[in-house]
């Protein structure tokens, strides 16, 4: 049989094109949604203002306030933490080889949570402002983060003890996370029924996940956080490839598969607690995201990876952008419209039938 000289390396170099294409296209799209989210608002600020500012040539005092103070801020931390949510996700999906798998799903978001209320009422660790902007603080960022990835940590050792059980299916791991997420919805609203009502409050608004509380030193944490995570996904997505092969198939090829499962799993429930702790819950992200990159880059790990965590921070930036905008002057909590896009996604997953 006879080939033509070139051939395939040519239709290869065309396949590998075409995802590059789509995360260089990414990169672009997401720029221009990051000026375009910084410059619209109650107060509207011309896009070529935004640039001058963010690059360093001050417009103006006024624009200097808003885009250093409260936008920019915000627009990143959308950005961090739909990238880490997103990776969290696709590395949760194919450790587990389980296409429903992601930090909101599987529990382990609402354990953060949990654990989040135990810091901020038992421990003391967030109190209320009279600012509507930032009525809400944590003032002890490390112990509130440190409480939420302990029950991180918890929800996702069980996750692994059930994944680790002979025959144990995508249905079973979804109950299981259901489950889980019910009792530890159940330890939030206990801690509701005896809080005072100070704590009260301040709990039932931190829950609304929303980008629009955090603060620079906050953002440098959830920032740091996300890029070690990011950096050991990347570094781990051969081993990725093969696990998704099949347990057998990964050994085969020198993976340590439970090593690699358990110490995955550790870094996504990390990721997943630092920005619970600082935003509230957002569901849907880790879930959806990872979908709709492996629509059009296909599930190579060395692209769904990176593709995953561009296109989770394009989701949550644009829809924190329009949650300002659906209301205004009203801000609507960004976990809010998540919800609402990512239920019937997660639906359509149900009823597909768990197929990748």
């Amino acid at each position: 049989m006879h080939f033509s000289k070139g051939a395939v390396p040519e239709d290869y170099l065309l396949y590998i094109r075409r995802k590059y294409f789509w995360i260089m296209g990414g990169v672009l799209f997401l720029f221009i949604m990051l000026i375009y989210s910084i410059s619209v608002g109650a107060v509207t600020i011309p896009p070529y203002d935004v640039l001058q500012t963010i690059t360093g040539h001050s417009v103006s005092t006024k624009w200097d306030l808003i885009i250093w103070n409260i936008r920019l801020p915000q627009a990143l931390a959308a950005i961090v933490a739909g990238a880490g949510l997103s990776v969290a996700g696709v590395a949760m999906q194919s450790i587990l080889r389980n296409p429903i798998a992601s930090p909101f799903t599987l529990g382990i978001s609402n354990a953060g949570a949990f654990g989040a209320a135990v810091s901020v009422v038992v421990l003391g660790t967030g109190k209320m402002q009279s600012t509507v902007a930032n009525a809400v603080t944590i003032n002890n960022p490390y112990l509130t983060t440190t409480v939420a990835l302990f029950f991180c940590l918890l929800a996702t050792g069980v996750i692994l003890l059930i994944s680790s059980i002979r025959g144990a299916s995508p249905e079973v791991m979804v109950l299981a996370g259901v489950a889980l997420s019910s009792l530890f919805t159940a330890g939030t609203a206990f801690l509701q029924y005896f809080a005072d009502d100070t704590q009260l409050a301040a709990v039932v608004f931190w829950t609304f996940g929303d980008v629009g509380r955090v603060t620079w030193p906050e953002l440098e944490i959830m920032a740091g956080v996300v890029l070690l995570a990011i950096i050991f996904f990347v570094a781990n997505c051969w081993n990725y490839n093969a696990i998704d092969a099949g347990d057998e198939t990964a050994k085969g090829l020198g993976v340590n598969v439970e090593r690699t499962r358990l110490v995955g799993m550790v870094i996504a429930a990390l990721v997943s607690a630092v920005i619970v702790a600082f935003l509230g819950v957002i569901g849907f992200i880790g879930l959806v995201c990872p979908h709709m990159v492996r629509r059009v880059i296909g599930d190579d790990q060395r692209y769904l990876i990176p593709g995953s965590i561009l296109f989770g921070g394009i989701l949550l930036l644009a829809s924190d952008t329009a949650a300002r905008l659906i209301i205004s002057p009203y801000v609507l909590p960004v976990s809010i419209l998540t919800a609402f896009m990512g239920a019937p996604v997660f639906i359509y997953l149900l009823l597909k039938g768990y197929k990748r």
